[in-house]
């Protein structure tokens, strides 16, 4: 077999493949047995049927096409092994020559992981920046501790003002018709908040318990309901409950129920080294983010549009996984904002084509640092995955497969690629302030929500298709070739 690899534009390869004639041969006597299994022929008993009856039911050039097919997969996937090449889809094949007694050729073009060339990625000219703790900002934990242990008593010697509990009942029209959702016996809310509509809780400022109130007011021209958009409508209220908050004291004794605290200066204490410390770590991960990006504004890759197409499915997962939280569906979601699914891909795309340069920048980064990860890591993240996914057979057979098991490697690499980027800064610099990083089983890999978008479409990391620096093929699951035109 003779092959001959030329790159060629958007990270493709061209393969041309000349197969020695008794090769064709060959596959002829196997495409016929093939044929013969399971195509009904009269008078031959299953798998029996000579080649010249196959062509006769099947067409003259039956057996030929099923031969040719079946040499262009064998040989596709050598040329893959003899070359080195990790394909990233499946090749697209013509067929040059296919004639009984002579060889065949046939061109195969691939699409394969882009060169990634690094840049400078460790003589950067800024430093980690620490937000600095203060007593302002340990009075805001202990506004928001009083704030959170609040209890609620009725409201009886004022009227309702901003930042009362209310329980209403009202109705709403417009244009004399009530409206879908637009009537509720009991709706909870907080004056001020700006639940309703805008300038809606407006009118309940100064009412009572027990008022009636009727009002107009009219809906805001962007309205995500269409048909309400811009209009006017009435409402009548009635008052039902009015609460007010009542904060603790903020004494001694506010601070021991608030853990084992003598007093209030020692919670305060506490407060503080807890800011510092979380201030220490959020300035860690920003120096690490800004590295990211000098890194990748260093580097030259072109990114190939199949890795974007994947990673904006993933962020598209990503999203639907982050509204049902909210108890959103997707397609309540569309409605709501007269959008499809192809709008959400166009929002995606940028963000998903930042994602893979810097995946694939990081992947080249962790080769120059000589990062490896050993199959014990692996196979935490993956015990790591089966307590979080447990239930979820389909998940767990991802992260357990070679894909999943390549996804957890790879990320595991870029982070501590980055990490050691940032350690190796701070001993070059040893008059600046430590940063520890905070770990816990939450920033795991496996247990990640970008790890669960990626089992769920069964994704490949974009940069677990790179082979290392110097190296064969990295371990990924190769593409077919498409059958030949």
């Amino acid at each position: 077999m003779n092959v001959t690899a030329t790159p060629a534009a958007n990270s493709t390869v061209l393969l041309e493949i000349e197969l020695p004639a008794e090769r064709l041969d060959q596959s002829m006597g196997e495409a016929t047995r093939r044929l013969a299994r399971r195509t009904k022929v009269a008078g031959f008993r299953p798998g029996k049927a000579p080649r010249f009856m196959l062509e006769r039911v099947l067409g003259p050039s039956a057996v030929l096409d099923e031969a040719v097919e079946l040499l262009i997969q064998g040989a596709y996937r050598d040329a893959l092994l003899e070359q080195g090449i990790v394909p990233l889809t499946e090749a697209s094949v013509e067929v040059v020559q296919a004639v009984e007694g002579q060889p065949v050729k046939f061109k195969a073009t691939v699409q394969v992981p882009p060169e990634v060339t690094l840049g400078d990625y460790r003589s950067f000219n800024f430093s980690p920046e620490i937000e600095a703790v203060d007593d302002a900002k340990v009075d805001e934990v202990v506004s928001e501790l009083r704030d959170q242990n609040a209890t609620l008593r009725p409201l009886e010697d004022r009227p309702a003002a901003n930042g009362d509990y209310a329980v209403i009942g009202f109705v709403g029209s417009s244009e004399g018709v009530p409206f879908e959702g637009g009537s509720s016996e009991r709706m909870p809310l907080v004056i001020g908040d700006e639940r309703l509509i805008p300038g809606f809780e407006a009118h309940l400022v100064g009412a009572g318990v027990g008022d009636h109130l009727e009002f107009d007011i009219t809906f805001p021209d962007d309205y995500n309901e269409a048909s309400l958009a811009g209009k006017p409508a009435h409402f009548a209220v009635d008052v039902k409950e009015l609460r007010e908050k009542v904060l603790p004291p903020l004494d001694d004794e506010f601070a021991t129920q608030m853990g084992d605290f003598q007093d209030l200066a020692e919670l305060r204490v506490a407060i503080r080294e807890r800011l510092e410390r979380s201030a220490l770590d959020r300035a860690r991960h920003s120096f690490s983010d800004r590295i990211i990006q000098y890194a990748v504004a260093n580097a030259t890759l072109a990114v190939p549009p199949i890795l974007v197409d994947q990673e904006t499915e993933v962020m598209h997962d990503e999203f639907r996984a982050s509204i049902a939280r909210q108890g959103i569906g997707e397609a309540a979601y569309l409605k709501a904002t007269s959008q499809t699914e192809a709008d959400l891909h166009t929002e995606f795309r940028p963000r998903a084509e930042e994602r893979v340069k810097t995946l694939l920048v990081l992947s080249r980064i962790a080769d120059a640092e000589g990062i490896v990860v050993d199959d014990q890591a692996v196979d935490a993240e993956v015990e790591a995955a089966r307590r979080r996914y447990a239930g979820d057979p389909k998940t767990i057979s991802y992260f357990e497969s070679e894909r999943g098991r390549n996804f957890i490697r790879s990320t595991l690499r870029r982070t501590r690629t980055v990490e050691g980027l940032v350690d190796a800064w701070l001993a070059a610099h040893p008059d600046h302030p430590a940063l520890p990083h905070l770990e816990d089983d939450s920033d795991r890999t496996a247990a990640s929500d970008v790890a669960g978008s990626n089992a769920a479409i069964g994704a490949t990391d974009p940069s677990a298709v790179l082979a290392p620096t110097g190296a064969g093929p990295a371990e990924a699951e190769p593409e077919p070739a498409a059958n030949p035109a």
